[in-house]
């Protein structure tokens, strides 16, 4: 059954020591809150882009070259082998629905699942087109020099690819 989704990352900035951008992140399914804690947001966004157009199968000890696996969000110290919360996604009903499944994962990449939601994919894209262009609009007033050196250029060119679909 589909449920309401609120991404909301409110306070982001760049922590100019570390070269991640951090924000408190807020999750919501259906009014259940999902996460909400400090986290850094630039090292699982583009996992997080690409979750609106295929499945994603997160890996918390993917090396930053293999963003397509990181967790969507990390500890907000920005290290991407410390604390992460990983939601395996896949497309559902022809593409109009995803589903988030929160795993835990042990080292051999095995996953332990936990909760399911599944939230209606259009709306899905505009939230996470919104997280995008506010990342976009901190990093554009910085020096900013992240982790995965094309961070930047793939957040902008999948932004573009999200609007293009929202445009359909």
């Amino acid at each position: 059954m589909q449920q309401s989704f609120r991404l909301e990352c409110k306070g982001m900035k760049l922590e100019k020591e570390l070269h991640i951008v951090q924000a408190e992140v807020i999750v919501e399914a259906d009014g259940e809150t999902v996460i909400d804690e400090s986290m850094c947001v630039d090292v699982g966004l583009p996992a997080l882009m690409l979750s609106c157009f295929q499945p994603t199968h997160p890996n918390r000890w993917a090396s930053i070259d293999e963003w397509q696996s990181i967790p969507f969000f990390v500890c907000g110290c920005g290290d991407p082998e410390c604390r992460g919360i990983s939601f395996r996604t896949r497309l559902l009903n022809e593409g109009k629905e995803i589903e988030w499944v929160l795993v835990e994962q042990a080292e051999d990449r095995s996953y332990r699942e936990q909760e399911t939601y599944v939230f209606n994919l259009r709306s899905y894209k505009q939230q996470v087109l919104l997280l995008s262009d506010q990342f976009l609009t901190v990093i554009d007033k910085e020096d900013y020099r992240p982790l995965m050196k094309d961070t930047e250029e793939v957040v902008r060119r999948m932004a573009d690819n999200i609007r293009t679909s929202l445009a359909r």
